[in-house]
């Protein structure tokens, strides 16, 4: 089921690309997920993000990757990490996270349009 909803509403998700500078894994977290610290650019800045991403991806290959998230959002608590963007990605067909990104390199920081 999709929801209605208007141009100035999408405008509202402020949606970022950025480079991840560092991933960790997060035994911590209930669903196995990686703690990732994204650069966002100058506005925007390092954020961070834990992500339930490791049937695809391990900490070392997503190092220099860009990924989209939400930077909007409030930050959420998850565990004893504090997950301060939304990381963007689609579900595979067996429910397995695919990050979202663009298929070229873009400055860090762009929005979305």
């Amino acid at each position: 089921m999709t929801v209605s909803c208007t141009y100035d509403d999408f405008l509202k998700v402020d949606v970022r690309i950025g480079t991840i500078v560092d991933a960790q894994p997060f035994p911590e977290a209930r669903k196995p997920a990686i703690k990732l610290v994204i650069d966002f650019g100058p506005e925007v800045g390092l954020k961070k993000s834990s992500a339930q991403i490791t049937a695809h991806y391990t900490p070392e290959a997503l190092i220099g990757r860009q990924v989209m998230a939400v930077v909007n959002f409030p930050p959420r608590q998850i565990g004893p990490f504090m997950s301060e963007v939304l990381t963007l990605g689609f579900a595979d067909q067996a429910g397995e996270i695919v990050l979202a990104n663009c298929d070229q390199v873009v400055p860090n920081g762009a929005r979305l349009l």
